[in-house]
């Protein structure tokens, strides 16, 4: 890759740190297995003084969806789950649903299946007020918030199968809206694989890639390196502390909730190691996650035309399909950045991004901390800049 090129990412990165539209921001280039740039920039706790490092701790909130994702995955090859299978035979909760629609509970035409979960076409949502299901859905996580940090802390599965009780926003597989999907997915690997979530995460992904910063706490000796988060409601940057989702924002004890949607932290090198695994179809060194046809399934499966119109609603999906908890390129001519066809990942609620792009055997990062910052202006200026600096000799057309 083009190095001149791509050390304006780093003017970038103070651009964004300098007018405090973030406090700090870390990014990584990878290519062809090799680290092509890391830059990074203000601060990862303003008023305690702590520079942003290579070695802080994020939040990856939504970004913990493809690790989700990786571990269904690893299921699905060991036969232990069918994409068919309904939800309801490991989450009693989502037993004889029902619909919500015209005002008038409706019987499901199919039950949710797993499938449903990982496409997001589950007629789960998250908690907002639009509809029943999203006022259902606020009510549970306020109780699952009220409870969070007390001995009636509700787990995993106990919230899921909470959740299976609340009608759904539409028939299974007639629509696709972002939601709870993937934190009920969590839950099927931990009743399936007779662990809890989190311990199956790190005997099967985290440790055989040595993610040794990755997990759904921060112990008391690495509490120094968790970056703050911060919000802006017009009167610059100020501390954001609110269990958003029902994740604790000081991430100090293992949670009773072990949130597949949102709730797992790292560092940039660490998801390094997820995101070249999955560059790599399956392998990292002599670690082997997933076989190459999975991770083919993974990275390249996508939803009906007729589904992608709801995906193609958020701007900053344009050109995308939508399959596995992931954004899939599909149209890079209907994006709004410079993009490639095949490329996959996706971002976090609080500004971690992740990209993968198979045909140009690179991998993008994008670390912050700021609440709905998600894919920002910024995100694309960046995604442009290292699209500008590719070698095309280097590509596989």
């Amino acid at each position: 890759m083009n190095r001149q090129k791509l050390s304006r990412i780093q003017e970038l990165l103070w651009e964004m740190t300098e007018t405090g539209f973030v406090s700090g921001a870390s990014c990584m280039v990878l290519q062809g297995g090799e680290e092509q740039c890391y830059y990074e920039a203000g601060m990862r706790d303003l008023a305690g003084g702590l520079p942003m490092t290579r070695d802080t701790i994020f939040r990856l909130y939504s970004m913990s969806k493809p690790v989700t994702a990786a571990a269904a995955m690893i299921l699905l090859e060991e036969g232990k789950i069918d994409l068919y299978d309904s939800v309801s035979d490991y989450l009693p909760g989502f037993r004889d649903q029902k619909v919500m629609a015209d005002g008038m509970l409706t019987p499901v035409k199919r039950p949710v299946v797993i499938q449903d979960l990982l496409n997001m076409t589950s007629g789960l949502t998250y908690p907002g007020e639009g509809c029943p299901t999203e006022l259902h859905t606020n009510q549970l996580m306020e109780e699952v918030i009220t409870h969070l940090s007390t001995p009636k802390a509700l787990t995993t599965c106990e919230i899921m199968n909470r959740l299976g009780e609340i009608p759904l926003a539409f028939q299974p597989g007639e629509k696709w809206q972002y939601g709870m999907s993937a934190d009920v997915l969590g839950a099927v690997i931990e009743v399936v694989s007779g662990m809890r979530f989190g311990d199956f995460l790190r005997k099967r992904i985290f440790e055989p890639l040595h993610m040794n910063d990755t997990d759904f706490f921060v112990p008391a000796d690495k509490q120094a390196r968790l970056a703050k988060v911060y919000q802006d409601h017009g009167k610059g940057l100020e501390e954001f502390h609110f269990p958003h989702l029902g994740i604790s924002n000081d991430m100090k004890t293992p949670p009773a909730f072990e949130s597949g949607g949102a709730g797992l932290v790292s560092t940039i090198d660490d998801y390094a190691r997820f995101a070249q695994m999955l560059l790599n179809k399956g392998s990292l060194g002599n670690v082997s996650i997933l076989s190459p046809r999975t991770v083919a399934f993974l990275s390249q499966a996508h939803l009906a035309p007729s589904l992608d119109i709801y995906v193609r609603q958020w701007e900053s999906l344009a050109g995308c399909s939508y399959a596995n908890l992931m954004r899939i390129m599909k149209d890079p001519g209907a994006a709004i950045s410079l993009s490639r066809s095949g490329e996959f990942g996706w971002d976090g609620w609080l500004g971690t991004y992740m990209t993968v792009d198979p045909a140009d055997d690179m991998v993008l990062l994008l670390m912050q901390q700021k609440t709905d910052t998600g894919t920002t202006a910024y995100t694309r200026k960046i995604r442009n800049v290292v699209y500008s600096a590719l070698d095309t000799t280097l590509s596989k057309a």
